[in-house]
């Protein structure tokens, strides 16, 4: 079996989680993202302005908590929808006392998988 190349097994490192699980905002974001959101449905939900969502929602990308989704209108207004890319973080003390983190992802279907590999494609041409 080929090893899907898409398939991300890299965590993000730890201190870029704690930075945006620290943050209120951040935190508020991720407790109210019940379904794929854009930034301003989040900024209205959240009562965040939206110039702070913005910078929000980038710290948390940053640190793979979340994953932007275009979504493609036929009206050529496309907009990006945002939604969580985690079921389970875990922050432990290892053996060496040195923290370690583990990130539970949702399965990933495969018409996901598919987009991703277009998208991917679509950057080399």
């Amino acid at each position: 079996m080929v090893r899907d190349p898409f398939e991300d097994d890299d965590q993000p490192p730890l201190a870029d989680v704690l930075e945006a699980l620290s943050d209120p905002d951040c935190r508020t974001i991720v407790e109210s993202i019940d379904e794929p959101m854009t930034a301003g449905e989040l900024s209205d939900r959240c009562d965040i302005p939206q110039s702070t969502t913005y910078r929000k929602l980038d710290l948390l990308s940053e640190a793979s908590l979340l994953e932007e989704k275009t979504e493609i209108r036929t009206d050529g207004r496309h907009t990006t929808r945002y939604e969580l890319a985690f079921e389970d973080i875990n922050v432990a003390v290892g053996d060496d006392q040195s923290l370690e983190l583990e990130i539970t992802r949702p399965a990933r279907t495969a018409d996901e998988r598919l987009a991703d590999m277009w998208s991917e494609v679509q950057k080399e041409i």
